[in-house]
């Protein structure tokens, strides 16, 4: 389960009108300061062995190797002064470097 405050649906939801597509797809590479990196693009094409989930009327896709590493993991988005942009709260990090943008398990 991948779930999504209040805030980034609203953003998701204005983007996906702006950009097209049907839903976010959520990936993990390798890179990034703390060895792995998160990727959000909106996609409407499911692959086969892609997990699906709905949280907050959003559809959210992921490939089985990166569930792995986001499962239980929250999607915020903030606006505010100290930033602009999704945030990530996974659960499953044990390090993240101070962008946010990169974990480690």
């Amino acid at each position: 389960m991948i779930n999504v405050t209040e805030s980034a649906k609203k953003k998701i939801t204005t983007l996906i009108d702006e950009e097209g597509g049907s839903f976010v797809r959520i990936t993990v590479k390798a890179g990034g300061c703390s060895g792995l990196s998160y990727d959000l693009s909106f996609d409407d094409q499911i692959n086969e062995g892609d997990e699906s989930y709905d949280d907050s009327g959003v559809k959210l896709v992921t490939d089985v190797r990166s569930l792995l590493y986001i499962i239980n993991m929250t999607l915020d988005f903030s606006d505010g002064i100290n930033g602009k942009g999704f945030q990530f709260i996974n659960p499953n990090a044990t390090r993240t470097c101070g962008c946010g943008e990169s974990f480690s398990i």
